[in-house]
């Protein structure tokens, strides 16, 4: 059974309060560091950062709308082999519903680690948020989640969410240890936070938190706003079904690749540590370009970008979490987030499985399952 508490938010810094509990859990005896996103020192930007003094928590800003990164990667990296420390994660939804894909698949591991989870506001492009930050410089974060809170949205003069957080249908943590609850709450007055396992509950015992009642308004207000993401969602779904409906079609959508792969590179749930298309197959003799040419009369420079595309699908589209690190990534601006959501939802659809739901869930195409597809497969 869930254990939910109601912290007091001093002074309607919500910010603020915030740090002081996390500080709380770095000061643990068990607890050796904090993986949070925080402002660096040399320069205004939020990143990932592994904190280990708690002073260090002064910058930390896990409310702003900055997401460089998907930091599953880094959690990634930081448990595939055993620590020597217990780490605490404070991860967006879609970072926890990508690190358990990477458990998943083996690249990480759960015995020595955390996972706080915060209610997700959503995020500016990195382009945007640069803006944003430049613009509103210190009181960026608070100015942010007050608009959103007070429900005045996210969109500010010409700056608004990205695509993958306005289609973004799991705002709220679900695979986590225990939650940071923002929406249908009085966050001028406290936030919510909530045990969801064994090990949130033990951190939410040694933080001598006292139990209260979920706030009223919080089921409605997230049914709300997960309506509202699902409607932005199944129309970009249509119109991106419509652009990318034939061959053609397709390949005027992708038509300013450049084979950067800066996509892959940024895809939390894309872990080949070698990419068959970094390898010899697709280093083509000199003399097929000009095969190909003399053929078709005229060829794209450079080759395999469809391909290239369409592979990555076959992949991945069944741990796809919508995150839109492949659309921040791209320095041409295609709209691969949507691309990619669009097929992954298909294909999740036809196994009914949710990337990051549950790590007992095994993933699709990993076990047999006699009578899976039996229409397609030809098994009576």
């Amino acid at each position: 059974m869930a254990k939910t508490a109601k912290i007091e938010v001093k002074n309607q810094d919500l910010l603020a309060s915030l740090r002081s509990l996390l500080k709380s859990v770095l000061e643990m005896e068990d607890v050796s560091a904090m993986l949070i996103p925080q402002h660096l020192p040399m320069k205004n930007v939020v990143m990932p950062v592994l904190v280990n003094d708690p002073e260090y928590l002064d910058d930390a800003d896990p409310l702003a709308p900055a997401f460089p990164m998907n930091a599953a990667k880094i959690v990634s990296r930081l448990t595939r082999k055993p620590m020597g420390g217990k780490v605490v994660a404070v991860l967006r939804p879609c970072e926890i519903r990508a690190f358990v894909e990477l458990v998943k698949l083996r690249q990480a591991r759960t015995e020595e680690l955390i996972i706080i989870g915060t209610d997700c506001l959503g995020t500016y492009n990195n382009k945007d948020y640069f803006r944003f930050l430049e613009k509103k410089g210190t009181e960026s974060t608070a100015l942010f989640y007050r608009n959103v809170l007070s429900g005045k949205g996210a969109a500010m003069e010409d700056i608004d969410l990205s695509p993958a957080c306005k289609s973004c249908e799991f705002p709220i943590p679900v695979a986590a240890d225990m939650l940071i609850g923002l929406v249908g709450v009085d966050t001028e007055k406290h936030f919510m936070v909530q045990s969801l396992t064994p090990r949130g509950e033990a951190l939410f015992n040694n933080l001598n938190l006292s139990e209260a009642e979920e706030p009223s308004a919080r089921k409605a207000a997230v049914q709300s706003l997960i309506a509202e993401r699902v409607a932005y969602r199944d129309k970009m779904f249509a119109e991106t079904a419509e652009a990318t409906n034939s061959v053609e079609k397709l390949t005027t959508y992708l038509a300013n690749c450049v084979n950067c792969y800066n996509c892959r590179v940024a895809c939390p749930v894309c872990y080949c540590k070698e990419c068959v298309f970094v390898t010899d197959v697709f280093n083509h003799e000199p003399s097929q370009y000009l095969k190909w040419a003399a053929r078709k009369g005229a060829i794209k420079m450079p080759t395999d970008t469809v391909f290239y595309h369409i592979t990555r699908l076959a992949h991945m589209s069944t741990a796809c979490v919508g995150c839109g690190q492949c659309s921040n990534a791209c320095p041409n601006d295609i709209p691969v987030m949507e691309l990619f959501r669009t097929v992954s939802h298909q294909t999740q659809k036809a196994f009914n499985y949710e990337p990051g739901r549950s790590l007992d869930e095994e993933a699709p195409l990993s076990v047999f399952r006699e009578a899976e597809f039996e229409e397609v497969v030809g098994i009576n």
